[in-house]
């Protein structure tokens, strides 16, 4: 059973947050008679990283190039730094950043001459050799983009998105076929972006991604927004029934309980010493994720492909 948050499920429409980096009302955008995004209400805001989660064809990839202005809508409100994307110009999106899975590493140019030739794009951009000491490329200055790891040209993704002082920044599934170590030197870089006061919105197939990183996430399916809440909660997941599990007489036990810290004192009284393989669990995010997304994978094509986005487009 899916669970709808009161910022969700209203009684009637609110009205756009002129205070929030990206307000949504009523979003719709249908492909002939399929709705890729059925009536979305959503607010970010400024300042925190938001994650938006969905299976393939939920509508997330539609909802956010409506926001970044690369795809148009058929009903709705939508203001992103207090803007219709649908009207946004060369000022409006010279503040948004935004990183694809792209290509940007198969570069003939060194890093610096790449994040440099961006950088010109912009009025006010940053010190390319400031970006990359901030992305931890600077000791790859000099190198030719195809010479870097998939970790590296993921950095050089960011720094291009980045250099024109972002207030608002979008990451397409940034991590994808990064290493454990690399992923989380990458959450390093994002979590540092965030301390410079950088609004993002994060789309990853990670759950364990956005736990980490997300101050608040979203749940799309079907082109509807299930719920919104910190991850810790979810889906319920704090007040849900913890799973208590250890070992006794050679058989693996378990229980589900209300009142875990009990169970676990009774335990502890039942036997000498430690509770053998004790552990305490709660639902993950993958649990409840899965549970509000049902037999999810999304119907029909959902999201259309990519638009082609470059920076090109501030000229």
């Amino acid at each position: 059973m899916t669970r709808t948050s009161p910022a969700v499920d209203r009684a009637g429409p609110e009205p756009l947050d002129a205070d929030a980096a990206i307000s949504i009302r009523g979003l719709v955008k249908r492909y002939g008679d399929f709705a890729a995004v059925d009536g979305v209400d959503l607010d970010i805001r400024r300042g925190e990283i938001f994650a938006l989660l969905g299976p393939n064809g939920a509508g997330k990839t539609t909802t956010v190039e409506i926001c970044e202005g690369y795809r148009d809508r058929d009903a709705g409100e939508v203001r992103v730094l207090g803007t219709d994307p649908a009207d946004g110009g060369r000022a409006w999106k010279a503040q948004l950043g935004i990183v694809l899975q792209s290509n940007s590493g198969e570069s003939q140019l060194t890093v610096r001459e790449t994040v440099a030739s961006r950088a010109h794009l912009y009025a006010d951009p940053r010190d390319p050799d400031e970006v990359l000491e901030l992305v931890g490329l600077t000791e790859k200055a000099g190198a030719r983009g195809r010479s870097l790891s998939g970790g590296q040209r993921r950095r050089l993704d960011v720094a291009l998105g980045i250099v024109g002082r972002p207030t608002l920044l979008f990451l397409d599934e940034p991590t994808t076929g990064f290493d454990p170590e690399a992923r989380r030197q990458f959450w390093s870089l994002i979590r540092s972006l965030r301390e410079l006061g950088t609004t993002m919105l994060l789309t990853t197939h990670y759950l364990d991604e956005a736990e980490a990183l997300a101050d608040r996430v979203g749940v799309i399916a079907r082109g509807r927004l299930v719920e919104v809440a910190v991850p810790a909660a979810l889906g319920g997941r704090e007040s849900a029934p913890a799973v208590v599990s250890w070992t006794e007489h050679g058989v693996r036990r378990s229980e589900a309980t209300a009142t875990p810290t009990a169970l676990v004192g009774e335990l502890a009284a039942r036997f000498p010493g430690e509770v053998p393989d004790l552990a305490v669990a709660r639902p993950t995010l993958e649990d409840v994720y899965l549970a509000m997304i049902g037999d999810g994978d999304g119907d029909g094509d959902g999201d259309a492909a990519n638009a082609d986005r470059t920076e090109g487009e501030l000229q």
